[in-house]
């Protein structure tokens, strides 16, 4: 009985580790800008989908929800914060949308086998992603108006990078999949 106790206890601990550490990870990744076309690219949505494939949905959502907090309550974690503002007021700016996608797309990256062909697992990447931009883009549209050419604004400047970023995802994703073994 202590020995299972204490393997939980572990368990807990790992978990708990894993979902700090994550959302440490997200934070970096948001904050890293890279010369791309036609804009700078960060990494956030490679980090939401590689914890999401790595750690599996359950904690893949935790460590979102953990950054989507952080951000709210103020930490300067988000993209452009504190440049472009921190808290509630920046989380429930223009970038919404994506930030809640991020939620989704962690589940859906979680969820989905990645242990399959690396055709499906590109499909499976795209769709992973496109919750993001779908919220993102829903969120803008109410925002701003949807008169404003919403698709060009919010997401089109975006697409190449994503395609790279999905296209190295998916060169790794059966690697990432074995880090669930880790917990």
């Amino acid at each position: 009985m202590y020995i299972a106790k204490s393997l939980q206890n572990q368990k807990i601990a790992k978990i708990i580790f894993i979902v700090l550490l994550g959302s440490i990870f997200l934070t970096i990744s948001a904050k890293v800008k890279i010369p791309f076309y036609p804009v700078p690219m960060t990494m956030q949505t490679f980090m939401v989908l590689l914890l999401g494939m790595s750690f599996g949905y359950r904690i893949g959502v935790a460590i979102v929800i953990l950054y989507l907090f952080e951000g709210i309550f103020g930490l300067p974690v988000f993209s452009n914060s504190p440049e472009k503002g921190v808290g509630l007021a920046y989380f429930t700016g223009p970038t919404m949308g994506y930030l809640i996608g991020f939620i989704f797309a962690a589940f859906l990256a979680g969820y989905f086998n990645f242990k399959t062909n690396i055709i499906s697992i590109f499909i499976k990447l795209i769709m992973s992603v496109s919750v993001i931009y779908i919220f993102g883009l829903l969120w803008l549209g109410n925002l701003i108006g949807w008169d404003k050419p919403i698709f060009e604004l919010g997401a089109k400047p975006f697409l190449l990078a994503e395609l790279f970023k999905i296209m190295i995802l998916t060169l790794l994703a059966k690697k990432l999949v074995n880090l669930k073994n880790f917990i």
